[in-house]
């Protein structure tokens, strides 16, 4: 009779393909059986009566600064946050950190960093700026998950935009290299245009700030990407995109064969433009918020199936830099990495009826085929033991002290939510539970297509 390193019983567990009553057993940090009244003992057993078991949320955009910019969040507090809302994996951006992630020396010191001190898994996206077109190679061998590119500008100043000679360029090599590259979609000459204009009338509000970056702008940016990516057979990935229609877009390319794919976030699914005027520099993000018009058709394209995967872009800044009366000058970027799970069951499977079957793909199992992460994203045998106990029943109102990031300000806090938290474990080790982190945990390097 086997013995297990952890049995859990009696959980209801949730995969893409629906929804059952089974036990759980891990061994190694893996799950080696999955059935219904599982024989044999363990050196712990679990009861999940009552609760949902999700595999654990892989998180494919965040901004977590280290190293350099810790005093904005840093791997130590975003990890915990990341572990009290479910998430078990995540891709760190290449931006925001201080050296950006260019070349294999930038790439180890943000390596070493999350080593040091996430909580959970990890895999790092590489830059792709106008600077750094030798370098590519050498982060592909370091085991970035892909390249990330800017359309329009990043707000930082030693992270470049691309023009298309560039973006054509990185996409050639990326196509050899078997490497995927990811876009900022927006039109840098409509928005810097419209931005200056503007400005130089001494418009700088909030309807003004939106008003600079229009819906058209990022079909813009798409279908140029979608483009140069069709020409040069790259893999591409449209990061937070904001609008129903670009979300067509990119479907109507995947249909003539294009390798694309997209993601949202719950900010663009949860608040609107009207929530940038009520709430502020709190709600300040790019694309920005859009009409509840473009969210409706938006969730229209979640349910047809047309977006792959859905991520929390969470980057995070100190108070100082959203308290400013020029919203153009505002830094842009929402945190709310810690409620992603939350927000999707409460929006999509509470208020809107969406399967829970169809939220676990786009949070997790579909986010692990695309960037190549094979062990992980889903309840089957072989795969890590990264599980989420989820009490479905639940539902809390967040708070700022609730809130485990290093700054606790979210466009959220306020808004009671379903689906609470219970437990997280990565490779079967329980890292969050009621509150309280375990200390002494690593997550690891992640490389895509290695098991």
């Amino acid at each position: 009779m086997s013995v297990y390193d952890l049995l859990i019983r009696n959980g209801t567990l949730v995969t893409p393909l629906g929804m059952e009553v089974a036990d759980i057993a891990v061994e190694a940090g893996r799950l080696r059986a999955i059935g219904p009244q599982l024989e044999g003992s363990a050196r712990a057993e679990i009861d999940a009566q009552g609760l949902h078991i999700f595999p654990g949320v892989i998180d494919a955009h965040v901004h977590f600064n280290e190293p350099g910019r810790t005093e904005w969040e840093g791997f130590a507090t975003g990890t915990r946050a990341l572990a009290a809302g479910g998430t078990t994996t995540f891709f760190d951006m290449p931006l925001n950190a201080s050296p950006p992630t260019l070349d294999a020396k930038s790439f180890t010191l943000k390596r070493k960093a999350a080593e040091a001190s996430a909580l959970v898994d990890f895999a790092l996206w590489g830059g792709l700026v106008p600077e750094n077109l030798s370098k590519l190679e050498e982060l592909a061998a370091c085991g970035v998950v892909g390249y990330k590119a800017f359309m329009s500008q990043s707000g930082i100043e030693d992270f470049s935009s691309v023009d298309d000679d560039v973006l054509s360029k990185g996409m050639q090599q990326a196509a050899l290299l078997g490497k995927l590259v990811a876009v900022h979609a927006e039109d840098d000459l409509m928005t810097s245009e419209l931005a200056r204009k503007a400005m130089a009338e001494g418009r700088t509000g909030v309807r003004d700030y939106l008003g600079s970056r229009p819906v058209v702008a990022e079909l813009h940016a798409i279908t140029r990407a979608i483009s140069i990516a069709e020409e040069t057979g790259c893999a591409l990935h449209i990061v937070h995109v904001s609008c129903g229609s670009g979300v067509a877009l990119i479907a109507e390319a995947r249909e003539r064969g294009v390798d694309v794919s997209c993601e949202t976030c719950p900010h663009y699914l949860v608040l609107t433009e009207d929530d940038v005027e009520r709430l502020g520099a709190v709600a300040k993000c790019a694309p920005p918020l859009r009409a509840r018009s473009e969210q409706e058709l938006l969730w229209q394209q979640v349910r047809e199936g047309n977006i792959q995967l859905i991520s929390s872009d969470h980057s995070p800044a100190p108070a100082s830099m959203k308290a400013t009366d020029n919203f153009f000058q505002v830094w842009g970027g929402i945190s709310g990495c810690q409620s992603l799970l939350q927000l999707l069951l409460t929006e999509g499977y509470v208020a809107r009826e969406i399967p829970l079957s169809l939220l676990v793909s786009l949070a997790s199992a579909a986010v692990a085929r695309r960037f190549h992460i094979p062990q992980k994203g889903q309840l089957a045998v072989g795969s890590d033991a990264d599980l989420v106990f989820v009490d479905l029943q639940s539902q809390t109102m967040l708070q700022a002290e609730d809130l485990h990031y290093r700054h606790a300000h979210s466009p959220f806090i306020g808004r009671t939510m379903r689906g609470r938290v219970v437990r997280t474990l990565v490779r079967g080790v329980t890292v969050y539970q009621g509150g309280v982190f375990r200390e002494g945990v690593k997550g690891r390097l992640l490389t895509p297509g290695i098991a």
